[in-house]
Order: structure tokens, then C-alpha cells, then sequence
């Protein structure tokens, strides 16, 4: 039984000690045939420095600039902060099951993106 605990231990704090809190993500440059690997930084995100560019560029199209579809409405700090909150936002950018996949009819944010926002999520929706 001691044995147990100690490998469960062990293997939590390993788990706990690989998270990352910035992710490699390649990328393939087809114009070169070669592949890059570019870095994708999911630290310490803000709404106006990281978030904001990421919800005009896939959101704006239908929950912005005066644009509401099913009353949701993202193009101010307080009203992505108040989906976000309920958890409503990462259900629907994952793709989770339940929920109605976003973007719309668009491809899913990139793995980059979603993790930008989490991390956002996770340490509380600031608003720099």
C-alpha cells in the first residue's frame, strides 16, 4: 500500500511539473517545404493586449460592431468577461459536446488562440 501512494505521488507531481505555460506549436511553411517552429505564448494574457484581436478577428463578424446573433453580443470587455465567467465561451470555441461549435460555420480557432483565452480565463478575465 505504501508503495502505492509513493508512485502516486511521484506521478503527480510529474504531471504537475511538465504543464506548460507556453506551448511549441509547428507550423509547416509550404511555400519552403521545410517546417518552423514558432512559439506560442500563454502567459499572463490580458484582454486589450491578447484577447481583444483574437475575438474581432473571429467573432466581431456576428457578436460585434452592432451585430448580436442570438443576443450575444462580444465587442466590449464586460460582455466577453460575463460569457467567459459562465464558462460559455471555452465550451463553445473547444467545440464541447452540448454546446453550438464557434465561429459559426468556420473552422475552429487555432490550438494557440483557444489557449490564449483559457489562460485569460484562468486568471481571471483582466482587463489591462
Amino acid at each position: 500500500m505504501k508503495k502505492i501512494c509513493v508512485w502516486v505521488c511521484v506521478i503527480g507531481l510529474f504531471i504537475t511539473g511538465c504543464s506548460k505555460t507556453n506551448e511549441e506549436i509547428e507550423s509547416r511553411n509550404s511555400t519552403a517545404g521545410g517546417g518552423t517552429t514558432t512559439t506560442c505564448d500563454t502567459v499572463n494574457m490580458k484582454y486589450a493586449a491578447n484577447i481583444q484581436s483574437i475575438i474581432q478577428a473571429n467573432c466581431y463578424s456576428c457578436h460585434g460592431n452592432g451585430n448580436a446573433e442570438g443576443g450575444i453580443s462580444l465587442d466590449t470587455y464586460n460582455k466577453l468577461q460575463q460569457r467567459a465567467s459562465t464558462g460559455l465561451l471555452l465550451n463553445v470555441i473547444t467545440h464541447a459536446t452540448g454546446y453550438p461549435a464557434m465561429p459559426y460555420q468556420k473552422a475552429r480557432l487555432s490550438d494557440c488562440d483557444i489557449n490564449k483565452i483559457r489562460d485569460w480565463v484562468n486568471r481571471g478575465y483582466q482587463n489591462n
